[in-house]
């Protein structure tokens, strides 16, 4: 009879040990991984969340870049034409109820607008004006470089391709005898001011004309702001300017509220017309917003001019 050692490993249990190991291993392994994985997976997501889009919109980094439009023409569908196409030779958009509109109306945009903005702002504009509408587009690169822009803007330094094509299509016009009417909004208003003092001084300088000669000469120009960012403009155009009391850009950058201890600072033009109202809450973007609260507040031409509202 043969005798058992029990001390003696078994010959079966052996290889069974030996084939769980390498099981066992990559068990681990897996979980390591997919720890991993997940961990990356929620740092991307955190990259991308909050603090990534206020970068973008303070910055405008991660955006399509809208530089490219800048100071070009924005008609309908838009489309873009580059700064000197003639007026006659833009699509501009329609009304939605009158797709012949014996009148045109240019515009130009204020800060943080993309071409898509605009174009909704146009679209606002000419049912509410039953005109054509044109843009002049200032381009957005974030909030802090239009910002920056908009202080230039004002000291009249630096190039602002807006203004360029603003100024260079209102001489052509007026040097052509055809009336022009210009629409502003916030920073668009600072712009359509800086153009018209270039066309002012041009008029003056270039073509030689007096004081009440140029004036005469602008007089064809209708214009409008809505909360612009402009203090003073030049003699000669006919204005309308709107301001609501409750919008921190014209009674703070702009020719002021209702009460301004800095009145006498500032230049509406000759016989301009101011129309100041109160009109919103605790919403400062809502207050300033062109197509929530402006274009609400704005009567025809002719009618504010005769200070009818």
């Amino acid at each position: 009879m043969t005798s058992i050692n029990r001390n003696q490993p078994s010959p079966l249990g052996r290889p069974t040990v030996e084939k769980a190991q390498p099981t066992t291993t990559p068990a681990v392994n897996t979980v390591k991984a997919d720890s991993a994985k997940v961990t990356r997976q929620a740092g991307d997501t955190f990259e991308a969340g909050p603090a990534r889009q206020v970068s973008a919109s303070l910055l405008g980094g991660s955006k399509p870049k809208d530089k490219v439009y800048d100071g070009q023409f924005v008609g309908a569908g838009g489309q873009t034409f580059p700064p000197g196409t003639s007026l006659k030779d833009i699509p501009g958009v329609t009304p939605r109820n009158n797709p012949n509109p014996d009148k045109t109306v240019i515009y130009v945009n204020g800060i943080m607008t993309d071409k898509a903005g605009q174009s909704s702002d146009l679209q606002a504009i000419a049912d509410k004006t039953n005109a054509k509408a044109i843009g002049i587009h200032n381009s957005t690169e974030g909030f802090i470089s239009d910002l920056a822009q908009c202080v230039k803007d004002k000291l009249d330094k630096g190039t602002n391709p807006a203004v360029d094509t603003l100024a260079d299509t209102v001489y052509s016009e007026l040097k052509a005898g055809r009336e022009v009417h210009l629409m502003g909004y916030s920073q668009g208003g600072l712009i359509t001011s800086r153009a018209l003092k270039d066309v002012y001084n041009r008029l003056r300088i270039e073509d030689g004309l007096s004081k009440a000669d140029t004036e005469k000469v602008m007089s064809k120009l209708n214009v409008e702001t809505f909360g612009a960012a402009a203090a003073t403009y030049p003699d000669g155009p006919k204005y309308v300017h709107y301001i609501n009391n409750r919008d921190a850009v014209p009674t703070l950058t702009g020719l002021g509220g209702s009460v301004d201890p800095l009145a006498f600072a500032k230049k509406a033009g000759k016989d301009a017309v101011i129309h100041r109202f109160g009109d919103g809450g605790i919403n400062l973007l809502k207050n300033h917003s062109l197509q929530e609260t402006y274009l609400n507040h704005r009567v025809p031409f002719e009618q504010a001019r005769a200070n009818q509202f």
